[in-house]
């Protein structure tokens, strides 16, 4: 789904700062707080909840614990969300893979991402990029096609089974008739590891990672998926912009809370996230790991997510997962 300028500032609409972080009446929050990260301990995902925990903690004047649960391609993580109490104590920052892509690619999940959680708040969205090693002889995704063809099979590593990066590599090895080995890894380090060591000819990476790696001299970086350019890498090319179709799915960061959360909780809760994803400060942590800063309310957040569905659906099938 692509979001204009206007709509991303509209969604960061002003709400009544005398209101933005008064305690419930139960008094909310009066102990340690929670936030389940996607991801391990390290990633994107876990360092911009340390960020966010930062802010809710000076606002609240309470405890945020950062807790990473990895594996299974976020199922773990999501699984111990959806049973927590609905008290507002414990939520959930992730990606669309636990809640949209997991659906179509899991015969059956532990938890409903409908009806077992509460949406908070879409923070963010964005794409991955497709990096190569510094010394690769290809420089743009038509040299990595052209390499697949010569070469033969090429290797590649994501973050985790029908992960965004996984489907797109599927998607590319479908379009340009290549043969492409996945790998799947419990983290974008340990697959850039494997990168750097020569053991794979390409990966996934998301821009914050990317650009540090491309000024380090390390790594270069042949297309971004999403519906526009990072404008921490302009220079770098969409897919759609080098020839590639079906790529334009954004992805995005998104806050849950468990299911039946008290209305009063969800607006606390909603009102902080947005408040701090509105801050210049986080504003610029957000673009810097190549996202563009959304921070929406829970309807707009499920417009969206239902938007997705019929388009990862298609994805999936496309990408013969």
């Amino acid at each position: 789904m692509t979001f204009s300028r206007r709509t991303l500032l509209c969604a960061l609409g002003a709400v009544k700062s005398s209101s933005l972080w008064a305690q419930s009446a139960s008094g909310f929050p009066n102990r340690p707080l929670k936030i389940v990260p996607f991801g391990t301990a390290g990633g994107p995902i876990d360092t911009l909840a340390r960020i966010y925990g930062e802010k809710l903690q000076q606002r609240w004047g309470q405890p945020i614990v950062v807790e990473s649960r990895p594996g299974a391609s976020g199922i773990i993580a999501a699984d111990y969300v959806a049973k927590a109490a609905p008290d507002g104590y414990t939520v959930m920052m992730t990606l669309p893979l636990t809640h949209v892509n997991n659906v179509f690619l899991q015969p059956k999940l532990p938890y409903d991402p409908v009806k077992s959680f509460t949406a908070l708040s879409m923070l963010a969205i964005g794409g991955p990029m497709l990096v190569v090693r510094a010394n690769a002889p290809a420089n743009n995704l038509k040299d990595l096609v052209d390499l697949a063809k010569k070469k033969g099979p090429l290797s590649y590593g994501t973050w985790g089974n029908g992960s965004s990066a996984h489907l797109f590599g599927e998607l590319l090895a479908q379009q340009s008739g290549t043969k492409l080995v996945h790998a799947a890894y419990k983290s974008e380090a340990a697959a850039h590891n494997d990168l750097f060591g020569e053991l794979l000819d390409f990966a996934w990476a998301n821009p914050a990672t990317a650009r540090a790696q491309v000024q380090g001299g390390k790594m270069k970086v042949l297309g971004v998926a999403g519906t526009r350019r990072v404008s921490t890498l302009p220079q770098i090319a969409t897919f759609s912009e080098q020839g590639f179709k079906g790529f334009d799915l954004d992805s995005w960061i998104g806050m849950y809370a468990p299911a039946n959360l008290p209305l009063e909780l969800q607006n606390t809760w909603v009102n902080a996230l947005r408040e701090i994803t509105a801050m210049p400060d986080i504003q610029a942590r957000l673009i810097s790991f190549g996202f563009e800063p959304l921070g929406n309310t829970p309807a707009q957040f499920m417009e969206v997510f239902k938007a997705d569905f019929p388009r990862v659906s298609e994805l999936i099938k496309a990408a013969g997962i």
